[in-house]
């Protein structure tokens, strides 16, 4: 018996008696009453006694392992897997995989067959693993290991229900070669990205330019004043140029009304036909030439024509080239043309019809452009 069951006994007895006594008291109870109550006390002891008494022990005490003991540590099932290839969103692009797996043998069947519990852990954390990293890209590497280590560290059961795996420690990384790749092809992306974004700029300033600015030469000329307000007689001044412009953007010649204000400065033609005659090699145009009675000087017409030759009044082939072009102009029936290009170049001097070489009247062959042969025939 305990000192804890006693100390209990005797409390309870002690509790009832002084109740017993304030009953009696209270009650008025009678002299043979009390010694009845002090005979029963000894009575409710043994009840109180018997009622508290602990239970009895199934085993014995001294065969109990002691509570102070610290209890042997479990034997730890666990594997170290380095440097697996898991794939990832990209073809030829893996991460290596390293972890620390962890299991626990579940209860099988007495007829189950016999299971190699490491193999079956590490393939059920590999599988888990990959569903995650062929998810995401390459250049993700430690995005990728922090979702690992949330999905792997659950102990879960493998697809055979015979073990339950998980891991800890989890690593992955990229080859240093192909993060190298994968900034070289990140850059190339940008300088491309770049590029289009100018050139689509580029097309997109041309195609404003050709399409509305320069549609024609009034919209170049509106254009130009929108750039500069309240410049109206510098808009005047640059319409032959603009036109110019706006005719050389859409591979067109200069509109008629335009014509004119594209010459050269410092060279005026009051009568747009005797402007054009003068501009035979302007703009891809041949104009006709102009009526007989306008014909009236021929020589400005000429001259400018050599002077695009190259030829000077000094020059010493001048001669032949306008005896040359006045045949040609025969053959075309220009023949006032031809008189006239023969009269100034070729035509014969007055010192020279009555001079002793003349040889008298003109045979057959001399016609009123016939005169002495070039400077240089003597040469040749």
């Amino acid at each position: 018996m305990s000192s804890g069951h006693r100390t209990m006994t005797l409390f309870v007895t002690v509790l009832l008696g002084m109740i017993l006594v304030i009953l009696g008291l209270c009650a008025d109870w009678p002299r043979w009453a009390w010694p009845a109550l002090a005979a029963l006390l000894p009575a409710v002891a043994a009840v109180t006694h018997r009622i508290l008494a602990p239970a009895r022990e199934a085993f014995p005490r001294e065969l109990l392992p002691d509570p102070d003991l610290p209890l042997p540590e479990p034997i730890r099932q666990e594997q170290r897997v380095a440097h697996v290839a898991l794939p990832s969103s990209v073809a030829d692009y893996d991460f290596s995989f390293s972890a620390t797996v962890r299991w626990l043998v579940l209860n099988a069947p007495e007829d189950a067959p016999y299971v190699n519990p490491a193999g079956l852990a590490v393939e059920a954390v590999l599988q888990r693993a990959r569903l995650v990293a062929v998810q995401q890209p390459p250049h993700r590497s430690a995005f990728t290991q922090h979702q690992l280590d949330g999905a792997l560290a659950t102990m879960r059961p493998e697809a055979t229900g015979r073990v339950m795996a998980m891991a800890q420690d989890v690593s992955l990384t990229l080859p240093e070669s192909d993060r190298e790749r994968l900034a070289k092809l990140s850059g190339v992306r940008k300088d491309e990205d770049v590029w289009e974004h100018e050139r689509n700029y580029e097309r997109s300033k041309r195609s404003y330019l050709t399409e509305d600015v320069l549609k024609d030469a009034g919209s170049a000329v509106v254009w130009w004043l929108s750039r500069n307000e309240g410049e109206v007689e510098g808009a005047v001044d640059r319409i032959g140029v603009l036109a110019r412009l706006s005719a050389a953007a859409r591979n067109e010649e200069v509109p008629p009304p335009f014509d004119r204000l594209t010459s050269t400065p410092g060279i005026p033609y009051p009568d747009e036909e005797e402007y054009l005659w003068h501009r035979p090699f302007s703009a891809g145009r041949v104009p006709s030439p102009p009526a007989e009675d306008t014909v009236t000087d021929p020589y400005p017409t000429f001259d400018s024509v050599l002077a695009w030759f190259g030829f000077s009044d000094d020059d010493a082939d001048v001669q032949l080239f306008s005896e040359r072009v006045a045949k040609l102009a025969e053959v075309h029936g220009r023949s006032e043309a031809a008189d006239a290009i023969k009269s100034r170049f070729g035509g014969p001097g007055p010192e020279e019809d009555d001079g002793p070489d003349s040889g008298g009247e003109a045979g057959p062959g001399d016609g009123p452009g016939a005169g002495p042969p070039p400077p240089d025939a003597h040469d040749r």
